[in-house]
């Protein structure tokens, strides 16, 4: 086999992904497997992986840790409804007015910064003495996890091969289904070692010393070769993009970068919120956001039937909590139901890895979306009936929404946002499409119960149907298949 990629090869000079991409090949010319992941690549990948796990261990921790907090600080409804929906606002503004700093700032920084901002509100919350201070850390641990969604989805694509990104950046989106479980457990033993009222101070602080190590090592990956070839910086390009394939026997031995090639990559792009509604890159906006605010409408509004599934399937509640005993009780009922949801999330997003780099990010969101109206009519014709057989349709028809919305396009929706757009709009493009989801699932947290009182189940899970369903042809129409290219 021929790697003399530091001879005749190397001095062509190439692109960033070029590099990446390398496969070496026989002396007749024959092209061979690829080259496998470097110690780096995996590093990077492994620290993606943590912030995704964390996001989801805290935020599914939280609805375990709630009716402890309501308790404690006596919350009223509607104070109810603002510890819910705090962290949910912080993701939706920390996705596009943080995220969008690591085409400012550089990817490698905002990796950083925002486990460090993670951190400083996780140690926060565990003293907080009132509601007004509650609601400052859930909105601030909210912001970080919504920078985390367009920097950890770059730090991995810009740093990996084309013909394996997308499993990659799917398996580290899935860790949040491992974090969701892993919270819940977590949660549960919590309250079994320790049935107090303060016990879900306990839960944010066993989060602390896995992210301080998780922070202290993103200071040693390289900044992303992607990036500094867009903003110009070709030698350092070369430097990062060296430490990134460092391997034995060394393969590349020398980085030649073309600038002309670069430049060319990224002629004419605006750097700014207004170039992601340019002509050229509105195509892309479209299929980034539209779809994922209705994938997103869906899965917080199917989130309120949650209780009542739980109910239904694996206990009984007390219905009226006269005690601290009562209130654990209930409270360890819905942890452990809560866990058994979301391995079918979880057996959705496996499926999504292993298929999104053979049959591509398009027909898994369409064919998603149609499964997901699917389980939703199911669930819809439930109020025909009553008994086992109306309890047996909702928790068919959600459970197959939870697995068809993983596979397709709550998975779909998150690859897609950071594939689409030019390098040097890519944080900002990948940041507003998270948002502007995030404002469908505000939306759903706030209004569904009032249509669920005024219009009614059957009529509500129809909407979300039609929705489902629309966002199957947005995705169709305007298509871009990102399936192997390479990210220039």
């Amino acid at each position: 086999m021929d790697i003399k990629a530091d001879t005749t090869e190397s001095f062509q000079l190439k692109t960033v992904q070029s590099y990446l991409d390398e496969c070496p090949y026989w002396h007749d010319g024959t092209v061979a497997p690829g080259p496998k992941m470097t110690a780096m690549q995996w590093r990077i990948w492994t620290l993606s992986i943590a912030g995704k796990f964390f996001e989801g261990l805290v935020v599914f921790m939280t609805g375990v840790a709630l009716p402890l907090i309501a308790k404690e600080f006596g919350l009223d409804a509607s104070q109810h409804g603002l510890v819910g929906s705090a962290s949910l606002f912080g993701i939706l503004i920390g996705a596009s007015a943080l995220g969008g700093l690591s085409d400012h700032f550089g990817r490698k920084r905002i990796f950083i910064a925002e486990l460090g901002l993670f951190i400083a509100f996780l140690v926060l919350i565990c003293f907080t003495p009132n509601f007004t201070w509650l609601i400052i850390c859930l909105f601030g641990m909210g912001l970080a996890l919504g920078c985390d969604y367009p920097t950890a989805h770059l730090i991995i694509s810009e740093s990996t091969p084309s013909g394996s990104r997308g499993g990659l950046v799917l398996s580290a989106f899935g860790f949040q289904a491992v974090g969701a479980i892993a919270g819940t457990v977590l949660g549960f033993i919590i309250l079994t070692l320790d049935p107090a009222i303060s016990a879900w101070r306990l839960m944010y602080a066993a989060a602390i010393i896995p992210a301080l190590a998780v922070f202290a090592a993103r200071f040693f990956i390289p900044e992303s070769p992607h990036w500094l070839a867009a903003a110009g910086r070709h030698a350092a390009a070369e430097t990062e993009l060296q430490k990134l394939l460092r391997r034995r026997p060394p393969y590349p031995k020398t980085i030649f970068l073309s600038k002309a090639k670069e430049k060319q990559a990224d002629h004419g792009e605006k750097t700014g919120y207004r170039a992601l509604f340019a002509r050229g890159n509105r195509r892309a906006l479209i299929l980034a956001s539209v779809p994922w605010f209705l994938q997103d409408l869906g899965t917080y509004g199917i989130g309120i039937f949650t209780p009542t599934i739980l109910a239904a399937t694996v206990g009984h509640e007390r219905q009226h909590a006269a005690n601290i005993s009562d209130l654990i009780h209930n409270d360890l009922i819905a942890s452990k139901g809560a866990a058994l949801l979301d391995l079918l999330l979880l057996v959705g997003i496996v499926f999504a890895v292993l298929l999104a780099d053979r049959l591509g990010r398009i027909g898994l969101q369409v064919f998603g979306f149609i499964g997901c109206a699917a389980g939703l009519f199911i669930a819809a014709q439930s109020s025909a009936y009553s008994g086992l057989t109306q309890t047996a349709m909702i928790f068919t028809g959600f459970m197959l929404f939870n697995f068809m919305t993983n596979i397709g396009p709550n998975a779909q929706t998150y690859l897609l946002a950071g594939e689409v757009f030019p390098t040097a709009i890519r944080g900002r493009g990948a940041g507003f499409a998270a948002s502007f989801a995030k404002i469908g699932a505000c939306l759903t947290a706030f209004l569904f119960p009032i249509l669920l009182a005024d219009l009614g189940t059957s009529i509500l899970l129809y909407g979300l149907v039609a929705t489902s369903l629309v966002g199957a042809l947005v995705t169709w129409f305007f298509r871009i298949e990102t399936r192997g290219p390479s990210l220039h």
